[in-house]
């Protein structure tokens, strides 16, 4: 069963992630700040990160270039209100980038996406 660590402040949106995700068949991880995500990411080894950029305690960007430095592989979906940090995704190595909504339909195809494409590297 491939782990999903979810990372947000909002605490609806994380039951939202857990339900959906859980019906995918993810295990779901759930951090409400970056602090508690890097505590998680180390722990559980997560196959991809669902990471919001405006958090408390540790942002979403400080949080996402600790993770990178420790596992260059893992990939995260960064999942925002705020479009205007879509120009700058990829430099921060984000594997992508998503505008948060209510509907999940394109956050599950976008981790369907990353984890093919992650299966596809190790075979390689």
């Amino acid at each position: 069963m491939e782990k999903v660590l979810c990372v947000d402040d909002d605490p609806s949106l994380l039951r939202l992630y857990q339900y959906e995700l859980s019906e995918e068949g993810y295990k779901v991880i759930l951090a409400k700040d970056g602090q508690e995500a890097l505590s998680k990411f180390s722990k559980e080894k997560p196959q991809v990160v669902i990471l919001d950029i405006r958090m408390p305690v540790m942002d979403g960007i400080r949080t996402l270039t600790t993770m990178l430095s420790k596992d260059r592989q893992i990939p995260v979906i960064l999942n925002s209100a705020f479009p205007q940090y879509r120009e700058n995704f990829m430099t921060w190595g984000a594997e992508a980038y998503l505008i948060k909504s209510s509907d999940l339909t394109e956050l599950k195809q976008k981790i369907r996406e990353v984890l093919e494409k992650r299966k596809k590297l190790i075979k390689s």
